[in-house]
């Protein structure tokens, strides 16, 4: 074979080994994938070098704002270098940092390059970006979910995975790589979560803005108003529109709830907190730290500190009811008031739910007798939801209330009241000193806005290891064993009298058939009795009015017939009066009426005046023998008699007339 034929073709083969070297090294043609960008570098150029800046805008040498996208791109030869770069891909539900290589420089007060400005904001236009006035360093703006054509010359771009940038000196990949780093510290690849079912509240910290004026400690709210385009930052996710709304960089006093919210954590960090829950029967004081300086709504005669109105600097004069509430606890404090009833325990080791009695132990007592025992002691008491805010207006909150005021309070009072007893009075007395210990802290518990609600006292005890106290306790349950035994006696004698009484009644119910027959025999005699009675109270009743009737009768008729002895005596003492003075007085009369009286009798008798024979003798005489006295002697014996008797009647005669 001919070495000439053989030559030929290999000379061809370099010819084009070398042609394609000498365009490669030339970069006259240059292939771009379209999962990345070229970075045009211009090596040489009559207009020299940049002057000012990081990229060639005015067509020096340098590396040119403008990428080239996928495909093929021809090149003058030897002029442009170019260098490929993956497009930039932020994955779905994270957040890219951008870092800007050129730009105009930072404010004095600055943190994070400004984007208040369509021409500012955009990372894919260098050139635009610059032209406008785009800031270099750590930008506002963020970048969320896509993929983006970005001149990573320019623009750094930090995202979770890694850090998008060309021709990085090993300076700036140590700054951003501590970048990348504080970013994640803060979560900050990510969005703010705030889940529903997990009550939290973010408190945000902005980095940048102009600071506080002085003597704040919070920043006020602005840009919350939805219908304001120009300042309505929505939480925070734009940071330009915060700042034209007069935000300040600082602990802000507006929190975030629940949501998704993509927050640039090298502008703003959020700290996330339990919500303030108020449970029921439980009201919340506010205590703010910031806010404006109002008035004071308390009064003039209450001096204990201010009460504001609600967002004041202060003590808020409504406190929070119920519920759950986004509250920042940077900007203020809520104190948990309960409403309900609750106990303070003066106990050792026994606390209640809101542990206000931790501290508070025993009371200790020394008795009239010289007796220490200890008092352990319960009071149960309820504050007013209105005066809630007095109290920490007063205290500063109710713990404070219990151990600076309460307790050395009511241990002062049980203290008086042991040193006046013994310690068996103490013990037999418990029921009225609770009375009285209830009656008297009412009062003075008033003076705190509280409300007592009673008092309850246990059994005081002995210190450990003195047996003093349960000596006389021993005795006073012997004393009442005894009363118990007593009482025991008494009511077995009050049991055997009952039964007594029970075997009474049983004999009664044995015998009813016969109590039942005597009970309504004897109940049958009441009523005839009673009907008897009846009769003769009416026949009484007749025979009195007959009485009465007869008698009226008897006196009508004896007055009648006095009445016609009285007419008739009197005419005939009238006719006798007559007469007498006929005669010449009434001595006359009566004599003469006698004679005629007597006259008249003698004729009427038909036996002889005087007997012819008188019988006389004495017992043992016969008859026969009897004396008989003679007439003579009878008429002689009435003679005397005759003048006697006339005599008589004359004496008698004048006493007669008078009559």
């Amino acid at each position: 074979m001919d070495i000439t034929t053989l030559i030929q073709p290999a000379l061809a083969a370099g010819a084009i080994i070398a042609l394609l070297a000498l365009l490669k090294l030339s970069n006259v043609i240059r292939y771009i994938p379209n999962n990345q960008v070229g970075i045009v570098e211009k090596l040489w150029t009559p207009r020299g070098s940049v002057a000012d800046g990081f990229i060639a805008l005015n067509g020096e040498a340098g590396f040119e704002p403008e990428v080239l996208r996928g495909g093929l791109h021809l090149f003058f030869p030897f002029m442009y270098r170019i260098h490929r770069s993956d497009l930039v891909t932020v994955g779905q539900g994270k957040i890219a940092y951008v870092f800007a290589r050129d730009g105009a420089p930072l404010g004095a007060s600055q943190v994070l390059g400004a984007n208040d400005s369509d021409d500012k904001s955009d990372f894919q236009d260098a050139r635009r970006f610059l032209r406008a006035g785009g800031q270099k360093g750590p930008q506002r703006k963020i970048l969320r979910e896509g993929t983006y054509a970005i001149n990573t010359t320019q623009f750094a771009i930090i995202t979770d995975e890694r850090v998008y940038g060309h021709a990085l000196s090993e300076q700036e990949r140590v700054v951003l790589d501590a970048m990348q780093l504080t970013i994640a510290e803060r979560w900050g690849f990510t969005p703010v979560i705030l889940a529903a079912d997990h009550d939290l509240v973010g408190i945000v910290t902005v980095h940048d803005g102009p600071s506080l004026p002085p003597g704040e400690i919070i920043a006020p709210e602005v840009g919350t108003d939805l219908h304001d385009d120009g300042t309505f930052h929505n939480n925070f996710q734009e940071p330009e529109k915060f700042l034209a709304a007069g935000g300040h960089r600082g602990r802000q006093l507006q929190v975030i709830v629940e949501g998704t919210w993509y927050i640039n954590r090298l502008f703003a960090t959020v700290e996330n907190v339990p919500k303030t829950i108020i449970p029921v029967g439980n009201v919340g004081v506010v205590i703010f730290y910031t806010g404006p300086r109002t008035a004071d709504v308390s009064g003039e005669q209450y001096r204990h500190g201010e009460l504001v109105g609600n967002g004041g600097r202060g003590v808020w004069k409504d406190p929070l009811l119920p519920g759950k509430y986004a509250f920042n606890t940077y900007a203020g404090k809520i104190e948990i008031i309960p409403t309900v009833n609750f106990i303070l325990k003066w106990v050792r080791g026994e606390v209640g739910a809101m542990k206000l009695d931790e501290n508070l132990s025993e009371i200790s007592l020394i008795t009239k007798d010289a007796f220490e025992p200890t008092l352990p002691l319960s009071v149960v008491m309820h504050i007013d939801y209105k005066k809630a805010p007095m109290i920490i207006q007063r205290f500063g909150d109710v713990k404070k209330l219990v151990e600076q005021t309460l307790d050395p309070m009511v241990s002062a009072f049980f203290k008086n009241v042991a040193q006046k007893m013994t310690l068996i009075e103490l013990l037999q007395n418990r029921a009225a000193i609770q009375e009285e210990s209830a009656a008297e802290m009412k009062v003075k518990f008033e003076g705190y806005s509280l409300e007592l609600q009673e008092v309850l006292i246990g059994t005081p005890r002995a210190a450990p290891g003195d047996q003093t106290i349960e000596n006389i306790l021993i005795q006073l349950r012997m004393r009442q064993v005894a009363r118990e035994q007593v009482e025991t006696f008494q009511e077995q004698e009050k049991a055997a009298i009952q039964e007594r009484t029970l075997n009474e009644a049983k004999a009664t119910a044995a015998a009813q058939a016969a109590l039942t027959q005597s009970l309504i025999q004897i109940r049958v005699n009441e009523n005839e009795g009673a009907a008897a009675l009846a009769r003769a109270q009416k026949d009484a009743e007749t025979r009195k009015v007959t009485a009465a009737a007869v008698g009226e009768q008897s006196r009508l008729e004896g007055q009648g017939e006095a009445d016609r002895a009285l007419a008739v005596g009197a005419a005939s003492a009238q006719a006798t009066k007559l007469a007498v003075d006929a005669y010449g007085g009434p001595e006359f009369r009566l004599a003469e009426q006698n004679f005629a009286k007597f006259a008249e009798a003698l004729t009427r008798i038909n036996q002889p005046l005087v007997p012819q024979f008188l019988m006389s003798g004495g017992p043992g005489q016969e008859s026969g023998s009897s004396g008989l006295i003679p007439t003579a002697m009878l008429s002689s014996m009435f003679g005397r008699m005759m003048p006697e008797a006339l005599e008589q009647l004359k004496r008698e005669a004048p006493r007669a007339a008078r009559q």
